[in-house]
């Protein structure tokens, strides 16, 4: 036996040499991918999936298993190789790395049943961390939740985000792994091998901090036992290792990041390291501990009822009060449904949320990525997310929001405070790229309600849709125009004028279907017919009836409080455009500035009279 390797972690230091194999030969099959970064996690990684998680390997599913989250995505070679060490996925797969018709891409996607999240874009992971220990406690479940970071990823301020958040939860089933190999991209990282200057930054953010040498197994799992018996805070380990450990030609070696081994070079990897397995006479076998199956108070399987609009005709209710009021609702009837606020909560009226069921009510405070995130973990952990704010801020989450579409995760979004039509603020508040911003998510629904009764119906359409979905709001009160008994539905939209006369079909949503309503009425004095569309699902789009209103009308004007690019204008031209139909727009043209409501919505073309005089010019010149 290798005289540094003690006989009861035989075993597990073998585990580990067999990760730095499987990864040597998968990237090197692939022709890329990261095996010196999988070098220096092996033993961590080791330790984790052969001693120190919880879990069933023949049940994915299983929703007391214990919870890995790999943020430095670009290991993923050796977290597929740890798969394969447990029985998850066959060995010989690991070569399919990064094949077209294989799920073990290039960073973990949940293709994967064990894959909660797509990770790799680094600064996220922490965040879903925070989100699945959050579930953990709203269901009562023990599971942990293990999160490991590159140390350059650290330099993402995220982090700190969620690093802030895990201390204000006190989520101490929460534990980090910081993989401190001391090298970057393209350069040694910003605090190196210092563990002691990185350990008192988490300890600042009030975390347990514990420095370790993450090539030492039995100091791996002592500090692991140590996480698991801190209370009332979360833990990081600060794990001192090197990049491509085990393998000479690139151990704590620069310029070895994001390259594969070549054919003769992994050959002789192999060889090296395959030396290093020491024998396991009298060493302790490797034992996955099972879940403890206690979960004191389990996840429903389904809603129950939901208590209906109650508006009268005329009411003048903002649509994001309308929203407040239908998630307290939601909470009610279903106990998956959970809020998260980044300290607007008065404003978007999640508060209503919050006094009836405080216990499932987040605060991320001004920290909008860290929302995102933890509604990503809640959401990949069985809960029905609605994280709500400004829409303008949620789009510094918009990285955040990418990776949740390609997680394919249900969460839910809600945005309030969109277009000019919030008036003096000014443009910094005002949320014009939105849309588009949503609408670019595959299998996001995007809904956006004109009035009270339509915010309740499509919240709890967005509560119910297999997918992502995003709800737009606005901060102006306008009038109930529809039954408390209307029926709305993702992919919908309601006809609200109508006739055989109609010269001119105007598309819109929200704030500006009362001003396309005002103009129509206008123009219906002067004889010009004009069929108005509440086009409240932007995505899908109702191309049944677009299609039917451009071709029995013959031009098609959308209107939007949003730019132009992504909007309600782009979602009718797809729609359309096939089948040769013209379409004109109106959107916000350039930068905004402060101003009425009504003087914004006026210089910017969408006020009624604004549109009246488009439309008698569009007319005129057919």
């Amino acid at each position: 036996m290798s005289p540094s390797v003690a006989p009861a972690t035989a075993a597990l230091h073998n585990v580990a040499t067999r990760l730095r194999i499987d990864s040597v030969r998968s990237t090197t099959k692939a022709g890329s991918g990261h095996p010196s970064t999988c070098c220096s996690a092996a033993d961590i990684v080791a330790v984790l999936f052969c001693g120190e998680m919880r879990y069933d390997p023949a049940d994915a599913a299983r929703p007391d298993n214990d919870r890995f989250v790999l943020s430095k995505g670009h290991a993923a070679p050796v977290l597929y190789a740890a798969w394969a060490e447990v029985g998850i996925v066959p060995r010989a797969s690991t070569l399919t790395l990064r094949e077209l018709t294989s799920d073990l891409e290039g960073h973990p996607t949940p293709r994967l049943p064990w894959v909660d999240l797509a990770t790799g874009s680094l600064g996220q992971g922490l965040a879903a961390g925070v989100g699945s220990a959050l579930n953990a406690r709203r269901i009562g479940s023990d599971y942990r939740t293990y999160v490991m970071l590159g140390d350059g990823e650290m330099a993402e301020g995220s982090v700190w985000e969620a690093a802030q958040s895990g201390q204000f939860h006190a989520v101490d089933s929460l534990c980090a792994i910081i993989d401190l190999n001391g090298l970057g991209q393209s350069r040694g990282t910003q605090f190196g091998h210092d563990a002691e200057n990185v350990a008192a930054r988490w300890r600042a953010f009030g975390w347990h901090a514990i420095i370790v040498d993450g090539h030492d197994i039995a100091a791996i799992q002592a500090a692991f036992a140590e996480a698991r018996r801190t209370s009332g805070k979360p833990t990081v380990l600060v794990a001192v290792t090197l990049k491509g450990k085990g393998v000479s030609i690139m151990e704590g070696k620069d310029g070895w990041h994001g390259k594969a081994l070549k054919p003769a070079e992994a050959d002789a990897a192999v060889a090296e390291l395959e030396a290093q397995l020491a024998p396991e006479s009298g060493a302790d076998p490797v034992v996955i501990p099972k879940p403890s199956g206690v979960i004191t108070r389990p996840d429903p399987a389904s809603s129950g009822p939901i208590a209906p609009p109650a508006y009268a005709m005329g009411d003048l209710v903002a649509t994001r009060e309308a929203f407040g009021t239908a998630l307290a609702k939601l909470g009610a009837a279903d106990a998956r449904i959970v809020a998260l606020d980044a300290d607007v909560k008065n404003s978007t009226f999640s508060d209503r949320f919050e006094k009836a069921f405080p216990e499932r009510f987040y605060q991320s405070f001004i920290a909008e990525q860290v929302m995102v995130g933890m509604a990503m973990g809640l959401a990949a952990r069985g809960a029905i997310p609605f994280a709500a704010t400004f829409a303008a801020f949620l789009t510094r989450a918009s990285d955040f929001i990418r990776m949740a579409g390609v997680s394919q995760v249900p969460a839910k979004f809600a945005g309030s405070h969109c277009g000019v039509s919030i008036g003096e603020d000014g443009p910094s508040q005002m949320a014009l790229e939105d849309l588009a911003m949503f609408r670019g998510v595959p299998g996001c629904a995007v809904l956006y309600p004109c009035d009270a009764v339509s915010t309740e119906r499509l919240m709890a359409a967005a509560a119910a849709h297999p997918g992502m979905a995003y709800l737009r709001t606005s901060r102006p009160k306008t009038p109930v125009i529809y039954g408390n008994d209307d029926v709305f539905a993702v992919g919908g939209s309601k006809v609200l004028l109508s006739s055989a006369s109609d010269v001119i079909t105007i598309a819109t949503a929200g704030v500006t279907v009362f001003e396309a309503l005002r103009a129509a009425e206008t123009l219906a004095g002067e004889g010009i017919g004009v069929r108005v569309i509440d086009l409240y699902s932007v995505k899908p789009v109702d191309a049944e009836t677009v299609l039917a209103a451009g071709r029995e009308t013959g031009l098609i004007l959308t209107v939007e409080d949003h730019y132009s690019a992504g909007g309600i204008g782009d979602a009718v031209c797809e729609v359309v455009a096939p089948h040769g139909i013209r379409v004109d727009r109106v959107a916000v043209p350039g930068v905004p500035r402060s101003g009425t409501p009504e003087e914004l919505m006026d210089i910017n073309g969408l006020s009624a009279r604004a549109l009246t005089e488009t439309v008698r010019r569009l007319v005129s010149a057919r």
